[in-house]
């Protein structure tokens, strides 16, 4: 198998933003927004940009990884891992404590990841995404209602 050659790095305000990539791991355009204005958003670029994160100060000490993403045809081949990856090593860098993800009941691939990378289930947001999101949202056969909350001791 051919080793990928990669260039993680932040987006600065001149970059386009991939909302595309965005849109794969969150539904809302309007949510999205938000969340980037409040945060950085970081790209994972081979020829081209395939892999996408997003991290926020939530609280003094604290980050949330608020959207990770790895375009569909580039999935399977450890890229969303590298992405974690990197935005542990850079809320650590950025002097956080805790880092904090939320991802749906339904992400059972997320879910797995998440865990594997060192985070921790530490709660249930009940009906988050049918309180937050317009349409409903459909994944595994499993339609996305909760979000489950995990963290990390940096």
């Amino acid at each position: 198998m051919e080793e990928l050659k990669y260039n993680i790095y932040k987006l600065d305000d001149k970059d386009l933003i991939p909302f595309e990539l965005l849109l794969l791991a969150d539904p809302s355009k309007n949510v999205i927004e938000d969340y980037l204005y409040r945060g950085n958003c970081f790209v994972y670029k081979t020829d081209e940009i395939v892999g996408v994160y997003v991290l926020i100060k939530t609280r003094p000490n604290t980050m949330e990884l608020v959207n990770v993403a790895v375009r569909e045809n580039m999935q399977g081949k450890g890229i969303g891992k590298k992405l974690v990856l990197h935005a542990i090593f850079m809320a650590r860098k950025e002097g956080a404590n805790t880092l904090e993800i939320g991802t749906g009941n339904s992400s059972l691939q997320q879910l797995g990841l998440y865990q594997k990378c060192g985070f921790r289930i530490i709660g249930v947001d009940k009906d988050f995404f049918t309180k937050h999101y317009e349409e409903e949202i459909m994944e595994n056969g499993i339609v996305c209602r909760d979000m489950i909350r995990l963290s990390m001791d940096l």
